[in-house]
Formats: C-alpha cells, structure tokens, sequence
C-alpha cells in the first residue's frame, strides 16, 4: 500500500494521464472525468472487467497487469490508488522519469477546481448519501458535476460533469484525504472508528472529522445519532451545525419508521412535516435521507422540495443489489464490509424477506480488519442471518497473516450449526445452494471480489433444481 502524500505539487494543466488501478469504481469515474475534459487517458488494472472495456469505448486506452510498456511516453501525469504496491513497475518507472506522480484524492482536488464543494464523509453510508444527493439535486432541476464511490443506479455511472457551480463527492477518511478538500458543506454520516492503523487512535480519528467539518466554508450536516458523530459534534466550532437522525433534539428528525418493503418516515424539522417512502428498504436508509435533506436544506431548498426530491433515489451498485432468482431463491450483493454495516443490510434484507430466510456469504476484508473484528463479524452475522457461509479473506493490499483466515469469523460462532467455513468459492456455491429453499434471500457481503461468486451461486441453484441434486 502507498500512503498518499498530499504535499506533493499538483500540476496546473494535465495534458495526458495514465491511471494506475483504472477499473476500479471510484478510479474509473475519475478517468471518465477527464475523458469528458478532452483529456488522453490510459490506464492498467490487475484484472479485465466492464469497467475497463467501457473506458475504452470512450477513447481510452487501457492495459490488463501492470508492466513498464504500459506508461505511454506522452504522459505528463501519473494517477494512483492508495491499494498498489511501491514496487509496482507503473509507479517506479513514473518517479524515475520524473512525471507529476499524484494520489487519486489530488487528481479529484484537480477536478473540482473552485466550485461549491458538498464533501460526505463517514464509515458507512456515504456512497448512498451521495446518490441521494445528486439524484435528487437532479430532480430539483440543478446539473451538479458529481465523483462517487459507486455507480448510482438511476444514472449508470459513478461520476458525471454537469454545468452548474455545484460539486458532490463522497470524501474518503480512511487515508486522511478528505483533509485535502476546500469544502463548503459537509455532511458526516457516522464517526464509526475504523482505519485505526492509519490513524493510530480513536482521539485522532475523531479529531480529523472535526477538522474536515470546521473547515467547511458554510456549514456542516451531522448524525445526531451515532456515538462518534456525538464525540465529534463536541468538539466542532463552526457556527453553523444541521443535525440530523431519530434522536429527538435532531434538526431533521426521523419519525414513524415502517419496513414492510421500502423504508417510509416522517421527517420534522422545525414546525414542519413530511411523509416520505423510499424506493429502497432499511431503516439506515431513513436515516441516510434525512442527512441528504439536510444537505439540501443547507442548500437553500425548501424543505417539502427537499423531502420529496430524495424518494426517487434508487439504490447504488453493489448496495443490497438484486442480481437474479433461481428456483425461488434472490441473489443480493452488498458492499458491507464492517460490522456496522453488516448489520444493517441484514436488517434491511429482513424488513423484504418476508417468511423466508437469510443466508449470508460473507468475504473478510483485509486481514487487519478481520484479526481486529472477527468476533464482532460473526455476532453480527449470527444475529441478523439464519445460515453463514464465511469465504477466507480478500487481502486487498495486505500481505496474508499467518493464522488470519476466514476460519476466524466462522469458529467465533456460538453455534457452529449456523455457519461454514468453505474457502473454495465451487464449493461454498454448491455449498450455498444445498441450503436454499424457495424464499429464501442469498446476500454476498463484502468489498473485494465477493460479487464474483455470483454466477456460481445461480449456477448452482439451477443445477440442483434441473438435477434434483
């Protein structure tokens, strides 16, 4: 892993730019970005996707692996990922030609220029928080230009350049990058402590947020509700401070949540009133589109335009995301790689699952996070679902720990009836579908490569329905 130094020169005029981790999502939306600029783009990634072959419909050239014949000779600029190595052939033969090598949060700095910068940040919720805002910045009749960290549904892309002054991001903590931003509105959706191994405590997780919200030219929009949001609300001296959540000293409050299917609420704020229902499920969801009203508010949108501006959202990619049913049995897929956030789209899949079951296939991210929180996964995991199947960990850019597997979360169970451990993805799909029946849900948890299991999965069910297997 490569730790962005944001003190580096970012250069006043890119001419041509290769990206290091192009098909990445939030990599991807930058590269289409400067596509739509006139910009040449080129880029490699470890592995073929449709993220790659998209980017090269609209002119740019990408590369599978990563190799010195990649970097084209014109390049002047060098844009990386936090998640490659410093040995990666691209990146040194970058530094040893002397080219702008820079963090993908300063290519985004690039991008934004000047504009009015709405920044959301949190542990969980922000990818969703931003759809809503744009979506419904959309709705109001506004062209923000906008950089996601997922594909929004309703649009297809997870970054888009629009014509007005208004600019939406959703800024990242785990590195420190959402420091780099000049913000005019910030939203937080929740202080959750998480990425301790870069920012070495809980006092200076919480500290950072609070430096990322004071410096806010306008205003800041924060949970009312999660207790790192709590800490953090403390220690802010901006002077003007939105909150937003269930608690009932919320500025934007959540009320009468129902969850037979999409999420529906009332939200208050001040002496007003409106009845809202979602296209999406989960009471998180509620809570997410309070943030976004808040954010609109902060705006200048009257508060019923802004209530009814976010019901349109719906969904992101790889957020509680349907990919098919096979003999009775749906297929989700969701990003959820903390605990928190397990637990919330378990919850979300249980208000629409009806009688069913929940089966959940679980994907440890990183083996830090997995030595840290395996307990906390697995009393999450046998809570909110009926059956477990724990995969072994995805690495992402971390070496393998000796004794760190997925074995971990499976063996922390109190009853190992609910759960397996299947390191091969065959057999923890034809693992998967032995315990389906008709009704039930099949959600895969996890930021890596969990979604790839899929079609094995849908393979495995149809086979067992064709064979009798």
């Amino acid at each position: 892993m490569i730790r962005p130094d944001l003190s580096l020169p970012i250069p006043e005029t890119i001419e041509a730019a290769h990206f290091i981790g192009i098909g990445g999502s939030g990599m991807s939306g930058l590269a289409r970005m400067f596509l739509e600029r006139g910009i040449r783009v080129s880029g490699s990634d470890r592995a073929d996707s449709p993220g790659l072959r998209q980017l090269e419909a609209l002119g740019a050239t990408v590369f599978v692996g990563h190799d010195v014949a990649h970097l084209p000779i014109d390049a002047d600029t060098v844009i990386h990922t936090g998640a490659i190595w410093p040995e990666n052939p691209e990146f040194v033969q970058a530094k040893a030609r002397g080219l702008h090598v820079i963090h993908r949060s300063q290519a985004l700095h690039w991008l934004i220029g000047g504009r009015r910068l709405v920044s959301v940040a949190g542990a969980h919720g922000k990818t969703t928080s931003t759809g809503m805002i744009v979506t419904a910045l959309q709705a109001l009749g506004l062209d923000p230009t906008f950089v996601n960290g997922g594909v929004i549904e309703q649009l297809g892309v997870s970054s888009g350049t629009g014509s007005d002054e208004l600019f939406v991001i959703e800024a990242d903590e785990s590195d420190g990058t959402f420091l780099l931003y000049d913000t005019s509105i910030a939203l937080i959706t929740n202080v959750d402590p998480d990425h301790l191994d870069h920012w070495g405590s809980r006092d200076a997780f919480y500290d950072a947020f609070a430096t990322f919200a004071d410096t806010a030219s306008e205003s800041v929009v924060i949970s009312s509700d999660d207790p790192g949001a709590i800490v953090v609300r403390e220690r802010l001296t901006h002077t003007r401070v939105l909150t937003f959540g269930a608690a009932s000293d919320a500025d934007v409050r959540v009320m009468d949540v129902t969850t037979d299917g999409p999420v529906a609420f009332t939200l208050r704020y001040g002496g007003d009133e409106a009845e809202v229902r979602l296209a999406i499920p989960g009471i998180h969801n509620a809570i997410n589109a309070a943030g976004a009203v808040a954010v609109l508010l902060s705006l200048g949108v009257a508060f019923e335009d802004a209530a009814r501006a976010v019901e349109g959202f719906s969904g992101t990619a790889r957020r509680f995301e349907l990919h098919g049913v096979m003999r009775g049995v749906s297929v989700y897929d969701d990003y959820a790689h903390h605990p928190t956030e397990v637990a919330a789209a378990l919850a979300a899949a249980r208000t629409v699952v009806g009688g069913g079951r929940i089966i959940a296939v679980h994907q440890p991210h990183t083996y830090s996070r997995t030595r840290a929180m395996y307990q906390e996964f697995a009393d999450v995991l046998e809570k909110h679902a009926d059956h477990t199947v724990v995969l072994d960990v995805y690495g992402a850019r971390e070496d393998p720990v000796p004794g760190v597997t997925g074995a971990l979360v499976s063996g922390a169970f109190i009853d190992p009836a609910h759960v397996a451990f299947v390191a091969d993805w065959q057999d923890a799909a034809d693992y998967t579908a032995s315990v389906a029946r008709d009704g039930d849900f099949v959600v895969t948890l996890g930021c890596g490569n969990v979604n790839l299991i899929i079609p094995q999965v849908l393979e495995a069910l149809d086979r067992t329905a064709t064979t009798g297997e």
